[in-house]
């Protein structure tokens, strides 16, 4: 059996499909090695999920500061080298790539040593990392149609996004006397989000609103915010990060969240409805443009982050509760944009490509 090294990190949204493809290929008798940052999320999630992982020092280039980029590409000679001894190491037959700026060496790396180099692009327009090294991959698993012309053609396959198997297994909730929302901004929070909620709680208590919520806020701030939520006498829990969210999935009536691929991908997989609210400095707006099409699909209610707010929120969740059986439609147009088979099909590609 062969070794293949997972590049990627930073996010949960980069980690948890790379760990859904791992999981796949270990159970065929690979071996998995990622390669990522201490300060990702992959630090905590891999070695939890019991992969080895080896560390690169290397950030952003894209939509960050003059001083960040400097950086960066003052890291990234070194980090290639870095990598380069860790693929000699390891001898991997391929390299599977979710991009990022934490995949960049690992794949430079690989193409310096002439290894199969798989890339994952989940979003409609290519992050950067998978933009540049696009027309040198063995072959690309895209999530959406159109991104098929940022790579070579007869590259490229649809396979979706991986999504856990535990999020697939949802069962359809049966509604309760009140209804519970989870608000999660993703693995690192979100402050658009966790003022609009701070906000609405006194909507929600003076009009004695039958909720219950569950909110992943992030680290930053999360004390200060949940010492307020606590004043409030409104039932639920706030937590810094939620490590079982397809749990926190199965409890929610509703979720509202940003519209990157991986949380669209665990919406439809859940089949839950949605208020998605597209982060606008994603690159591209690709976060707007995915929103646009699970609203045009009946699976979400899209509103802009200009106008999220306590008011919208509470506005938007009361209208939808008074509709269960639009929430009923919306959670089951979300599963029509479900791939169950994505990671069976991201590692029937990966096995194709290894070379001995």
């Amino acid at each position: 059996m062969a070794t293949v090294v997972m590049a990627g990190g930073g996010t949960g949204g980069h980690v948890l499909p790379l760990l859904a493809v791992a999981r796949e290929l270990k159970a065929r008798g690979h071996h998995c090695v990622f390669i990522g940052t201490r300060t990702g999320f992959e630090a905590k999630l891999v070695p939890s999920a019991g992969f080895p992982l080896e560390f690169i020092e290397i950030g952003g280039l894209n939509s960050v500061g003059v001083a960040r980029s400097i950086r960066t590409l003052t890291q990234l000679p070194f980090s290639v080298l870095r990598a380069r001894q860790m693929l000699a190491k390891h001898r991997p037959g391929a390299i599977f790539s979710m991009g990022g700026y934490a995949a960049g060496p690992v794949v430079l790396a690989g193409l310096w040593k002439r290894l199969p180099i798989l890339v994952m692009e989940p979003n409609a327009i290519p992050g950067l990392t998978n933009r540049h090294v696009g027309r040198f991959v063995t072959r690309a698993l895209l999530n959406f149609p159109e991104t098929a012309r940022f790579f070579p053609p007869g590259k490229s396959v649809i396979t979706g996004l991986p999504v856990r198997p535990e999020f697939f297994a949802i069962r359809p909730k049966a509604r309760e006397t009140k209804l519970t929302v989870l608000i999660t901004g993703g693995s690192q929070g979100s402050r658009r989000l966790n003022e609009a909620a701070k906000a609405s709680w006194s909507y929600f208590r003076e009009a004695k609103f039958p909720v219950r919520f569950i909110h992943q806020t992030g680290v930053t701030g999360h004390e200060a915010l949940a010492k307020k939520f606590a004043e409030t006498g409104l039932e639920g829990e706030l937590l810094p990060f939620i490590d079982d969210m397809p749990a926190a999935f199965a409890r929610a009536d509703l979720v509202i969240c940003r519209a990157g691929a991986g949380a669209l991908a665990e919406l439809a997989a859940a089949a839950k409805p949605a208020i998605l609210v597209p982060l606008p400095s994603a690159a591209d707006e690709h976060q707007l443009r995915n929103a646009e099409a699970f609203s045009k699909g009946g699976a979400a209610q899209l509103v802009l982050d200009s106008q999220m707010d306590g008011g919208r929120l509470f506005e938007e969740v009361g209208r939808l509760s008074s509709q269960p059986a639009q929430l009923k439609r919306m959670g089951e147009q979300a599963r029509k944009f479900a791939h169950p088979e994505a990671a069976r099909q991201a590692a029937d590609i990966v096995e194709a490509s290894i070379v001995n």
